[in-house]
């Protein structure tokens, strides 16, 4: 019998399960399972990454500092505080990596990222569970969670799957209420769809405690090539550069990423389409009797009456070749997380369902 064992809190991870992308038997279909962009990327990043080819025998640069600064030049922060990684999924581990482990509690909401854990266990550290208030992250069951062994705080803002977002006067006040050990991680991977909303920079600035992610998986519509990033004081994105593995990014995706970034009149085009069929999108279904909050993302949570008529409203949109997402596993047994298509896409699930309830 073999002794070799994996780290404590390994084997409590379940593994993560991704949007399905197929329908048996069809092969044309409509998926809108992941929240991807159904503009894709902008021209000007595919032009960026074609020329990369010329360079596929060349090593990357380890420090990042043309994208960088393009990030910190488009959103005015400072390029010497930027971290990149491979998604945004992979600064919230440098996170676990850096500041949890053995012993440590990582706090996370009911219906937050299914990530969050999954990074505490890798690290051996303690995931807690809150509940969240009518689908919106409740700061004051947080800070109650919070214990001397609390050392992150994982919030999705906008929220996935729910869409719904946090204030940033709450923002503040969860960020002054946890313990003076303990991080809150603000992750902002659907921060551009979110109007008046900049990710949480400001709170950033102010305080010492809270670092901020974005990706280019959503908005930017380059999720094939897994890049994102994530801002905070000096201090901890220095911490967090120890653990970061010097070729982590290709230069191909560094390239892609500062295309996409300084191509704003693209990131305005997709932003507004996605906000306009977004509203366009609830209200249709609200008009269908399905239950809806307010989205801020580029996707809408629709609410059945049971786990069963989800189900069948699943199977009825399967069945014309549309793919969307259960959300079971995020304690919406009773729900679909549907992507914001184009118009067109946006019609077509609004119709599926529209005939699905008017035949109950």
């Amino acid at each position: 019998m073999t002794k070799i064992a994996p780290q404590p809190g390994i084997m409590e991870i379940a593994l993560y399960k991704s949007g399905e992308a197929v329908i048996e038997g069809r092969s044309e279909i409509l998926k809108l399972s992941a929240n991807e962009s159904p503009y894709g990327a902008s021209d000007k990043a595919r032009a960026a990454f074609a020329r990369s080819a010329a360079t596929l025998h060349r090593y990357p640069g380890t420090d990042h500092a043309d994208l960088r600064h393009a990030i910190a030049e488009v959103h005015g922060l400072d390029p010497e505080r930027v971290i990149c990684g491979v998604g945004s999924d992979e600064v919230l581990q440098f996170v676990a990596q850096a500041y949890a482990g053995p012993g440590d509690e990582v706090i996370h909401t009911a219906h937050g990222f299914a990530m969050y854990p999954i990074l505490a266990h890798a690290v051996g550290a303690t995931p807690v569970c809150v509940a969240e208030r009518a689908r919106v992250v409740d700061v004051d069951a947080i800070l109650r969670a919070c214990t001397p062994r609390t050392r992150i705080v994982f919030i999705a803002n906008p929220g996935n799957p729910t869409g719904t977002i946090l204030p940033e006067a709450e923002l503040a006040r969860l960020a002054a209420g946890i313990p003076e050990s303990a991080i809150l991680v603000l992750d902002g991977a659907y921060t551009e769809f979110a109007e008046g909303y900049d990710g949480g920079v400001a709170l950033v600035e102010a305080r010492g405690n809270v670092i901020m992610t974005r990706t280019f998986s959503k908005a930017y519509g380059l999720g094939g090539l897994r890049i994102g990033w994530g801002y905070a004081q000096a201090g901890m994105i220095g911490v967090l550069n120890r653990i970061r593995q010097p070729f982590n990014l290709s230069q191909t995706q560094l390239d892609t990423a500062e295309a996409a970034v300084r191509d704003r009149d693209w990131l305005n085009r997709v932003v507004g389409d996605t906000i306009r069929n977004r509203a366009w999108l609830i209200e249709a279904l609200r008009a269908a009797g399905v239950a809806v909050d307010d989205s801020h993302a580029n996707f809408v949570l629709a609410r059945f009456a049971s786990e069963a008529e989800a189900a069948a409203c699943d199977a009825a949109l399967r069945a014309d070749g549309i793919i969307v997402r259960r959300v079971g596993g995020y304690g919406f047994p009773e729900g679909l997380r549907i992507t914001v298509g184009d118009e067109s896409a946006c019609r077509r699930v609004a119709h599926v369902i529209g005939q699905f309830r008017g035949a109950r």
